[in-house]
């Protein structure tokens, strides 16, 4: 009996993964991904005040789509801890770079300066489609200065 049901389990079981690579095959390959990045500990002036962010904060960056079609993309910076009670970025932007798979970026989609501080900055980007596979980054700026950068590979 045993033989029975072990012989059936793995019968079903190559079924089961022959109809989903199937299945997964015949339709258009939908790919999303986020990633994280910490942002770390920083100061800055702000007319003549100094402004800390303490540890704590992130660089979300979320990119969907399909081969070189992104249908939406979107990043954003969230704190916890004492970071996210203390934490204000002024003159900020965020801006999306595509780089080709020899690391050569071939388009910048810069992002609007925000001179109002804000504790969670955020920017979504149009859909596009991609001329190269590559990679798509987020990168994150603070009173002109780079403070963080989170990409995903976009491959076949």
């Amino acid at each position: 009996m045993r033989n029975l049901v072990r012989g059936a389990l793995t019968a079903v079981s190559a079924a089961a993964l022959t109809a989903a690579v199937t299945l997964g095959a015949a339709g258009a390959a939908r790919a999303s991904a986020t990633g994280t990045t910490t942002i770390g500990s920083f100061s800055y002036d702000l007319r003549g005040a100094g402004i800390k962010v303490p540890v704590g904060c992130f660089l979300t960056h979320t990119i969907k789509g399909s081969g070189k079609r992104i249908t939406s993309q979107f990043a954003g910076v969230d704190c916890v801890g004492v970071a996210a009670t203390f934490s204000q970025f002024c003159n900020w932007r965020i801006d999306f770079t595509y780089a080709d798979t020899d690391n050569k970026t071939y388009r910048t989609s810069r992002g609007v300066t925000h001179t109002e501080c804000e504790r969670d900055p955020l920017r979504h980007n149009a859909p596009q489609k991609l001329p190269k596979y590559g990679k798509a980054c987020a990168r994150f700026h603070v009173n002109g200065k780079l403070r963080a950068t989170q990409c995903h590979f976009i491959t076949k």
